[in-house]
């Protein structure tokens, strides 16, 4: 139980149920994109759950997650063998996919909320979003939609991202704090899970050099 409240966490200076019922016009108040503003604040503070539960000291934000997410999108430029995904959409995808969080918090599969609740919990958190921000709102939600039924080529190259990420922050996690392999279900939760050779290319590199030290610290 005390998971679950943890992954449902909402700010108490912040009136989540005033997003409710909000008309989408053709003009937006500054009060609605002042505390739209304000729900995309917490992302910078909220931290991700799944180190939370694996009492890492300082754990990354929601919003630290999604900006290197979306700094590792611009790498596509850096090779044209890495397809022709739309870099900027890639981007987007990036910076919106937990944009949900804002509200419902980060809920991980050990929070247990069944995937069906999640989805909907964060669709209906998409929609009080949209409804704060009019058109822009609307071009954030059909981002999230896109991500969510992970069909075009950019969603699901954005998903690989997320995956990469953690790991990522695993292998930083480890070596800053010394933990060498204490982190290993990060890895193996993800195995087999990239194709992207943009993916697999860093993804090699942090596996090699995660090997060695693993090597070196026996």
């Amino acid at each position: 139980m005390l998971v679950f409240q943890y992954c449902v966490k909402q700010d108490p200076y912040i009136d989540y149920h005033s997003c409710s019922g909000i008309g989408i016009m053709e003009s937006i108040e500054g009060s609605k994109l002042l505390n739209f503003l304000e729900l995309m604040g917490q992302l910078k503070h909220v931290k991700r759950t799944g180190w939370v539960m694996e009492k890492v000291e300082n754990p990354e934000t929601i919003a630290g997650h999604m900006y290197r997410m979306a700094v590792m999108c611009f790498l596509l430029d850096s090779d044209s063998s890495f397809g022709n995904l739309n870099k900027n959409r890639c981007i987007q995808l990036s910076l919106v996919h937990d944009m949900a969080e804002c509200i419902v918090g980060d809920i991980t599969p050990h929070c247990g909320v069944p995937v069906e609740e999640k989805h909907k919990r964060e669709t209906e958190a998409m929609q009080k979003l949209s409804e704060m921000t009019g058109a822009a709102g609307e071009s954030m939600k059909k981002l999230f939609e896109e991500y969510e039924a992970q069909e075009t080529a950019e969603a699901k190259f954005v998903k690989e991202l997320d995956r990469l990420d953690m790991v990522i922050q695993a292998f930083e996690y480890e070596k800053r704090d010394n933990a060498h392999g204490k982190l290993q279900e990060f890895f193996d939760s993800t195995q087999g899970k990239f194709s992207h050779p943009l993916i697999i290319k860093i993804l090699s590199e942090v596996y090699k050099v995660r090997s060695d030290q693993l090597a070196n610290n026996k």
